[in-house]
């Protein structure tokens, strides 16, 4: 029998889960993972700072469906990438952070990079171990992945140093089961029929659990079945095309405040829902989630149902076509795309605006038509990602990506860089705020060595807008401290790295630039400076407490 060291084994076990990619930064205790992914074929992407390493690892596993892989160093290496594990945590995604840790045999005698970090992760994944043997490194590596698809989160793998230079014998491979995807209670399925049955206002609001859970078909045949009004958010976007009949966005406040039943699909009633206070006082609201600690928070529901979203659906449209043979929904989705055309007419001269500064929502319009079917769309802000969300709408699951509920900034070149990975023949367009750049732009160097272009814009008020704001309502312009930032040169530091730059003052020449970046095929990023006295509805509803 031939023996190989476990680092071998780790990347073996991580080649049999369908990894052809991980993010990492290099470090002395996690060497032989290097050396022993060359042999799988596995490709390496190293980064500037481990936050970026499990920030893509993040975006590759929303691209790709299934956890993403970063591996960093221990100590330091470790504790830069929490912000990122916290953030996947937060927004469900699927993650495997494999971790150096000082050898065993030294450990507990303040060994270099020695660290608990165990227990640090513990709190913000859905499974942490350490693996003491190298005869149990392949197992460890299944459990990891299966938990992570199980729970649909992060979970943390610990390797000590002399773990991986250890001789292994081969471990055999038994995979285990995917998870159960449940379709909640046929009796109580039938419920949520008969309530639709009798709706005269009814919407669908669904978020990422949809995208999870592959529901594109399974939303379209319901919808084909029982047409309404339906809102998408989070990794929900792009789960109906912007033509399709049943989208709507801008006519969102309204229409939940006007719905007699809403069904909550795959979302939490947080504060994108004004923890439930988005919907009328007599809408009776129908929750489906895959967490049953979700059902019911913040607002009393009418049912609740533990189900994943295509499952759910299927069953839904099942039991409303039996109840149901004719329903004339025709004047309650006119009135509601009245609202939305209203809504939109009343943009429309900020969407066109020639200005200078420019205003938002022109540079919102202008790259919403430069974004093609394809596009790949990353936001990494907080008021110009917010205006842009009401402008830009992707036309495909999985095209809009962004930070989740943690709001975390600096996820945006990391995630254009694992989105280009993932799908190499798409476009990929990302948005900055002009303070969300700050943590990331180092990582162009990433793009730049490793050959990977896509498109960054700088949305460039000179400040925190969002914070900003809140200082001006609540204190007063005079002791707005801390959130002016300058009109500072973003565009120069990317060209000085490699990478293609332009500045924009004149609203005309954004699209031009955006075409230039297009064809320079480098990694690019067009610095726009913005009208810095427009704030979004969404940072204004923020401090109305």
């Amino acid at each position: 029998m031939s023996y190989r060291m476990g680092a071998h084994r780790l990347a073996q076990a991580l080649k049999r889960e369908g990894v052809d990619c991980l993010f990492t930064l290099c470090g002395g205790h996690i060497m032989p993972i290097y050396d022993a992914c060359l042999d799988e074929g596995i490709r390496i992407i190293d980064v500037r700072h481990e936050q970026a390493a499990a920030f893509a690892a993040d975006a590759w596993g929303r691209m790709e469906r299934r956890p993403g892989v970063a591996v960093v160093t221990a100590g330091p290496g470790i504790t830069n990438a929490v912000t990122a594990v916290a953030n996947a945590y937060k927004a469900g995604t699927p993650l495997v952070l494999i971790g150096g840790q000082a050898p065993l045999l030294r450990q507990g005698k303040g060994d270099l990079q020695e660290l608990d970090a165990l227990s640090i992760l513990r709190p913000i994944t859905h499974w942490a171990a350490s693996v003491w043997t190298a005869n149990r490194i392949a197992e460890m590596v299944h459990t990891a992945f299966h938990e992570a698809i199980s729970w649909r989160g992060p979970v943390f793998l610990e390797v000590p140093m002399d773990v991986l230079l250890e001789p292994a014998g081969e471990e055999p491979y038994q995979p285990r089961p995917g998870p159960l995807r449940l379709p909640g209670e046929p009796s109580r399925v039938k419920e949520v029929a008969e309530l639709l049955a009798t709706a005269e206002r009814p919407v669908l609001i669904g978020g990422s659990d949809l995208y999870w859970s592959e529901a594109e078909e399974s939303l379209a045949r319901f919808l084909e079945i029982f047409p309404l009004p339906v809102y998408l958010n989070a990794m929900g976007r792009g789960m109906l095309a912007p033509d399709h009949p049943c989208f709507f966005s801008l006519s969102r406040g309204w229409a939940l405040r006007e719905a007699d039943v809403a069904l909550v699909i795959g979302t939490p009633m947080d504060f994108r829902l004004n923890f439930g206070r988005a919907f009328g006082e007599k809408t009776k609201i129908v929750q489906v989630d895959r967490d049953p600690e979700n059902i019911g928070q913040n607002r009393e529901v009418a049912i609740g149902i533990w189900a994943d979203s295509g499952p759910f659906l299927d069953l839904l449209a099942e039991q409303v076509s039996k109840i149901l043979h004719h329903r004339n929904s025709h004047s309650w989705l006119e009135a509601v795309r009245q609202v939305e055309e209203q809504r939109r007419r009343e943009r429309i001269p900020l969407e066109e605006s020639d200005a200078i500064p420019i205003h938002p929502l022109r540079l919102a319009r202008e790259l919403a038509n430069f974004c093609s079917e394809n596009t790949i769309f990353v936001g990494d802000g907080g008021d110009i990602v917010s205006i842009a969300a009401t402008v830009i709408h992707p036309h495909r699951p999985g095209h809009w990506l962004d930070p989740g509920p943690m709001g975390t900034l600096g996820i945006g070149v990391p995630f254009a860089i694992a989105a280009k990975i993932s799908r190499p023949e798409k476009e990929v367009v990302a948005l900055f705020g002009d303070g969300a750049i700050g943590f990331t732009i180092m990582e162009y160097d990433t793009a730049v060595r490793h050959g990977i272009p896509f498109i960054g814009i700088v949305g460039n008020n000179g400040q925190w807008a969002q914070i900003r704001y809140g200082q001006i309502s609540m204190f007063g312009e005079e002791r707005a401290v801390a959130t002016k930032l300058g009109v500072v040169r973003y565009e120069q530091v990317v060209e000085a790295l490699g990478g293609y730059g332009e500045y924009i003052e004149d609203p005309r020449e954004i699209r031009p630039a955006l075409e230039r970046a297009r064809e320079s095929g480098k990694p690019a990023l067009i610095n726009v400076r913005l009208d810095d006295t427009y704030y979004s509805d969404a940072t204004k509803r923020l401090y109305r407490l």
